[in-house]
């Protein structure tokens, strides 16, 4: 799959949006070490036509300012997928682990968290890399697809723990895989432990819906029981040929759930996350979990106050049916674990010695964590 990774390969409004500030900060990446900059034809053709309609629109009404180009119109996809100088503020408190996987790390790619259920890295690329993603310091390496010697100790650990009954299969990408290799992983997995339950987590159909051919398709069905859990930010992402991706893996009776994370200024008004999770309803699609924003590094311009969200979620809760309402949760920095996040859920407050106010939150164990008090 060949990806843009150069601002002049941009479609031509999405090229133009591009400020000399955010194009030298896109250099630097590498050498920061910070996740590269790279997105789908697809994807960027998306935005590009998301940044003409808003220029059309704003021409329209009278509102443009003519010297800020495309820039700031339109850009629920473009700040999902291009860096943003705002990733060099690096906070005390945001983590290069914001999950605290290393600590329940069993093998260099399996992560036993949840005593049911496991999480193998089968992949470190992405189809474009999302610049609110909590696994950056892992996927900015660019590991590839796991290997037999890696998958070794993954199975040897599966056959001698039968309490393991759900394999997620994440990264990077499990499905920027051949489907050779799928085929591959997945017969390795079922090998050691005969029936156990396969969750991919996926943006592939987000991203490059054309990799979801009729092949692909049979071959997730001849794996189950699997299921496609994939990340979904906002209705605009769901465009026809996205539509059709999803319908055909469906109408396969391949169950697709959804992850979104509450990202500020993409998605975070309850109208704009009923909107997207009616849609997927419809599709035949189940709205999964929203998530808080992870505390990773470089990141907390995409996070919303917890306060903020907690309301945006209740009023969330008035506008669509239990059908269509994901959970709300939060993974506790550090190794807390997930929990779920409803009003009451903040037990109290802390401040430590450099004034830094802390949310006091309970996690499973009934232990309680803190996650930071930000103003925005």
């Amino acid at each position: 799959m060949k990806l843009i990774t150069r601002v002049s390969d941009l479609p031509p409004a999405l090229a133009d949006s591009v400020t000399k500030e955010e194009s030298d900060f896109v250099d630097t990446l590498q050498a920061k070490g910070i996740l590269p900059f790279a997105v789908t034809s697809y994807y960027a053709d998306l935005a590009n036509k998301e940044i003409q309609a808003s220029l059309v629109a704003a021409r329209t009404s009278g509102a443009l300012n003519p010297t800020s180009g495309a820039q700031r119109h339109g850009d629920v996809l473009r700040r999902q997928f291009f860096p943003s100088p705002e990733e060099a503020r690096i906070l005390p408190y945001e983590l290069e682990d914001p999950l605290g996987e290393v600590h329940f790390r069993v093998a260099p790619r399996l992560v036993h968290q949840y005593r049911d259920r496991v999480l193998l890295l089968a992949n470190g690329t992405c189809a474009g890399y999302c610049r609110h993603c909590f696994r950056r310091s892992w996927t900015s390496t660019l590991q590839g697809f796991i290997t037999p010697e890696e998958l070794e100790p993954v199975k040897a650990y599966l056959s001698a723990h039968p309490e393991v009954r759900e394999v997620l299969v994440s990264g990077g990408d499990p499905l920027m895989g051949s489907d050779n290799r799928l085929a591959e992983l997945f017969t390795a997995l079922r090998d050691a432990r005969p029936g156990i339950l396969l969750r991919i987590g996926s943006r592939i159909p987000i991203m490059a819906p054309e990799r979801i051919t009729a092949d692909l398709v049979a071959l997730l069905r001849h794996y189950r029981p699997l299921r496609l859990i994939l990340h979904i930010n906002h209705s605009k992402e769901l465009a026809l040929e996205v539509r059709s991706a999803l319908s055909c893996l469906i109408e396969a009776g391949i169950p697709v759930h959804t992850q979104t994370v509450l990202l500020r200024g993409v998605n975070d008004t309850a109208l704009e996350l009923a909107e997207l999770f009616r849609e997927l309803l419809d599709l035949g699609v189940t709205p999964y979990y929203l998530f808080q924003g992870d505390l990773a590094p470089g990141t907390s311009h995409f996070r919303v106050n917890l306060e903020r969200a907690l309301s945006i979620y209740q009023e969330l809760t008035r506008l669509i049916s239990g059908l269509g309402l994901p959970a709300f949760a939060v993974d506790l920095p550090g190794g807390g674990g997930k929990v779920h996040l409803h009003p009451g859920c903040i037990e109290g407050e802390d401040e430590d010695p450099s004034g830094q106010v802390w949310y006091l939150l309970r996690s499973r164990d009934n232990t309680l964590w803190r996650y930071p008090k930000e103003s925005n």
